[in-house]
């Protein structure tokens, strides 16, 4: 069950990745992989810049938490495509190492 899961979602994330590929050739400057890397670090820290403030107890509005997500994810996107990465590869073999260590561990009555 949960391996037809991974197969599914490696397939969705492979869709978006190509798409956004082709909207980003399209549309914007080329840049270099490690330009990207610096704007995935950048928006990442504006991200958990937002969530120290609501550790600190102060308000921030759920949009602009999400406004940063996104603009962390097109980040990760533009840079594992100038890396010619296949993202959905990666993931979904990272999700299936992290299933085996979660079940390991389950086995063992512990947490992951």
């Amino acid at each position: 069950m949960i391996n037809g899961y991974f197969e599914l979602l490696e397939e969705y994330l492979a869709n978006i990745q190509r798409d956004f590929d082709g909207y980003q050739n399209q549309y914007f400057l080329q840049r270099s992989p490690e330009f990207f890397c610096l704007e995935l670090n950048g928006e990442a820290g504006e991200l958990a810049n937002l969530e120290k403030k609501i550790w600190k107890g102060k308000f921030v509005q759920l949009e602009q938490i999400a406004d940063e997500a996104a603009d962390t994810f097109i980040a990760l996107l533009n840079y594992a495509n100038a890396r010619k990465i296949n993202l959905a590869k990666a993931v979904a073999n990272k999700l299936k190492i992290i299933e085996k260590k979660r079940l390991e561990l389950a086995q063992k009555g512990e947490d992951y």
